[in-house]
């Protein structure tokens, strides 16, 4: 079973840069259900990106995606993958 943390690229949308990072399931399984983190909390289980990303959802068929955005600081940006335009989200 693999345990390192993956992240994903980055992806955007006209406001927000994206990207999802893949927890490993034996840390995942000990996140609280169903409740976003804040940095300290992302931090604490390993999570390595600068202090700018938002957990901003939670994609419920796999909460051990966890789904992060920080807003554009410029312009020019790809549109978001097809893939991920079709996701179910849990807004705060």
């Amino acid at each position: 079973m693999d345990r390192k943390i993956l992240y994903s690229e980055k992806y955007f949308d006209d406001n927000y840069e994206y990207r999802h990072v893949v927890l490993p399931f034996e840390v995942a399984k000990l996140l609280p259900k169903n409740r976003l983190l804040a940095e300290s909390g992302w931090r604490k289980i390993g999570i390595e990106q600068s202090c700018d990303w938002e957990h901003y959802a939670i994609h419920l068929p796999e909460p051990h995606i966890m789904l992060f955005r920080r807003p554009l600081q410029n312009q020019a940006h790809r549109p978001i993958h097809s893939q991920f335009q079709n996701l179910t989200v849990q807004d705060k």
